[in-house]
């Protein structure tokens, strides 16, 4: 029901920029609703976590590349585990 009730609902074509712009929008918003906490939970040590999440999006604010943003978090959450 809740896959059919936008069709229902509308029938035209969407002309409206700011309701487009909010359609566009909502699939990153419920993948990062979704992501961003288990991000915290994914270890026991919450000091690792919060290490990964600042080097990816220090790295991802630079532009690099996921597999470096990944690896780099990784590697983050790595040394601070070991410590």
């Amino acid at each position: 029901m809740i896959r059919v009730s936008p069709f229902l609902i509308f029938r035209r074509k969407i002309t409206n920029k700011w309701v487009q712009s909010f359609l566009f929008y909502v699939p990153y918003v419920v993948l990062a609703a979704m992501t961003f906490p288990a991000i915290f939970y994914a270890t026991n040590n919450r000091m690792a976590s919060l290490a990964g999440t600042v080097v990816a999006a220090g790295l991802a604010y630079r532009r690099k590349s996921l597999l470096v943003v990944a690896l780099g978090a990784a590697l983050a959450v790595l040394v601070v585990e070991c410590l």
